[in-house]
């Protein structure tokens, strides 16, 4: 077998080149000789700069080469460069076809925001025995955790709120008997499907239905980002669908507006209850430019007061990415800005859409502070359910400011902890104070809230202290395992109505397995507490989930058990 010798890399480019020069530069001369050029030949490429940190593993190794040109392993180093060298010396041997280094593919940044917090901590009955939240009926972190999980990805624990993957399903919660109370509530309690020693409480309220003839007249301005990073399939489109959906649910007596923001705010519809009118408006929209979503939003409130109703719903709705880069984008300004407005009497609903830069820190917060709601549109499907089918959950509040208070009673229940309403924790005093903003409840809409529960005479997450004194246990009202408050504000009023409710001892006392409804909440509540990461779940597994649920009706239902199954696959892997 021939062998070549080794050669400097940049003797070996510069010789090729030279004779490749010499051989394309002849000409006769009238002596009939071969004159030589003296220009020096071109300098060498240099080599191809070191992968920054991390670079490694985005390579794309996509080499170009002469068909049978063959690249043994050792053209390449173990961080994934070429060895240029190795490859030009193979280059001499096998002829002259130049191997061309892998290309590396820049990837774009992931440049979502979520604004997570810390898994509820376990409270001590006897020293922290109440617990007080505001409501949420949000439901937008389900669908933006279903993106994720259909996109191959488990989704960052930040951007898991349990409540609202809970509070995404309907529950057999009945209607309200009294008329002059806005919604029902029910409690039951059944042992923990992940901690046999802890039972789960319950608490449900279902708001009343509101037939379509008896609906309040709606002012709705639509403020839509047509901004450039709301060009892809996921974002305008779909916003355009979602309007349509809601352009189709309206009344003779509604209005809509139309207003748009990119590099600059405008008005692309005035006030009308045309139904064509607004569709074509919709379809006509266009993206590009930069995103001044603080203009959009300060000129879809002017729009929104210029058509103002009395005793009607007065809401702006948004539609967009979140990424405001431009214009009034800072949060606290813009929480500021829509709280000013809901004290006026005109309320948020904000609409999240797409992938990649989707500041949903922004959208949920201001949808709490200006007293409306939070989805997220990952589909078609999704428009059609948050916006036809919940529309009167969506747009028509029946009690705002709702607060939920649970005292549990040390001497039956000695440690609790609340699944979920992080964000939505008050302080004990702020309950009684009608100035303390709270959750709103839509008519139609259902609120579940779960505990977990030592019973008194169990073993909880907490051990007793070695050199604390133990305070006596309070023993009276030993029937009772928590007292349950509520306090709601009916829409235009400023003072709150008080319900009050003693639960007995005995729901703890009979907890038998979860089943049915029951069942089905828990399971919900255990997927959204394994995907935040949270560690008192002595091992329970989506798969445990997925067999908790069974077999399930309805399409959203079977969804879930459908997520709760490719979950567990990410998690292996």
């Amino acid at each position: 077998m021939q062998k070549f010798t080794r050669a400097p890399v940049a003797q070996t480019i510069a010789a090729v080149a030279l004779i490749a020069a010499l051989g394309g530069c002849q000409t006769s001369t009238s002596d009939g000789s071969v004159p030589v050029s003296e220009a020096p030949p071109p300098p060498p490429p240099p080599p191809p700069p070191p992968p920054a940190s991390g670079a490694a593993e985005r390579i794309a190794v996509t080499a170009a080469r002469a068909p049978g040109m063959a690249v043994s392993a050792d053209e390449f180093e173990l961080s994934g460069q070429v060895n240029v060298e190795n490859a030009v010396n193979q280059q001499q041997a096998r002829g002259r076809y130049m191997f061309v280094p892998p290309v590396r593919l820049p990837t774009e940044d992931n440049r979502e925001q979520y604004e997570g917090e810390e898994v509820s901590p376990v409270q001590l009955s006897l020293y922290n025995p109440v617990s007080t939240f505001s409501v949420d009926v949000d439901t937008g972190a389900y669908a933006n955790a279903r993106r994720f999980l259909t996109m191959g990805q488990l989704p960052p624990a930040a951007a898991i709120r349990t409540e609202e993957l809970i509070n995404y399903f309907r529950y057999d919660y009945p209607l309200p008997e009294d008329p002059s109370q806005p919604f029902s509530i029910t409690t039951d309690v059944a042992v923990t499907p992940w901690n046999p020693d802890t039972r789960l409480l319950r608490v449900g309220l279902r708001g009343y239905d509101l037939p379509r003839e008896e609906r309040p007249a709606a002012n709705l301005v639509f403020l839509l980002d047509v901004s450039g990073s709301m060009g892809s399939a996921d974002k305008l489109p779909l916003v355009q669908t979602a309007m349509r959906q809601l352009a189709g649910e309206l009344q003779e007596q509604d209005r809509v507006s139309i207003v748009v923001y990119a590099g600059a705010a405008g008005l692309v519809l005035d006030a009308t209850n045309d139904a064509a009118e607004i569709r074509r408006a919709i379809n006509n929209l266009r993206a590009g430019g930069s995103t001044a979503g603080g203009a959009g939003i300060q000129l879809a409130y002017d729009i929104a007061r210029a058509h103002f109703i009395e005793d009607g719903v007065n809401r702006v709705i948004l539609a967009t990415d979140g990424d405001f880069n431009v214009g009034v984008s800072n949060r606290d300004a813009l929480v500021e800005m829509v709280e000013r407005q809901r004290d006026s009497g005109i309320t948020l609903t904000t609409l999240g859409f797409g992938t990649g830069n989707y500041n949903e820190a922004m959208m949920e917060q201001i949808a709490n502070h200006g007293n409306g709601n939070y989805a997220y549109i990952d589909s078609a499907m999704e428009a059609q359910k948050v916006l036809s089918e919940e529309m009167e959950s969506t747009l028509f509040t029946i009690a705002h400011d709702v607060k939920i208070q649970v005292e549990f009673n040390p001497a039956v229940v000695s440690q609790y902890r609340l699944i979920g309403y992080e964000n939505r924790a008050l302080a004990e005093e702020d309950f009684d104070n009608d100035a303390v903003d709270a959750g709103e409840i839509g008519a139609s809409h259902q609120v579940t809230a779960l505990y977990e529960i030592v019973p008194a005479d169990g073993d909880g997450w907490v051990r007793p202290r070695r050199y604390a004194d133990e305070p006596e246990v309070p023993q009276n009202r030993l029937e009772e395992m928590a007292f349950l408050q509520l306090r709601y504000k009916l829409p235009g009023e400023d003072s709150s109505i008080l319900i009050e409710r003693p639960l007995s001892a005995s729901l703890l006392a009979n907890a038998r397995q979860a089943r049915g409804d029951m069942a089905f909440a828990s399971a919900v509540g255990a997927y959204g507490q394994l995907l935040r990461g949270d560690t008192l779940m002595n091992g329970f597994t989506f798969a445990d989930v997925a067999a908790l649920t069974g077999e399930q009706d309805g399409f959203w239902r079977e969804e879930f058990l459908q997520l709760t199954t490719l979950a567990g696959s990410l998690r292996q892997n």
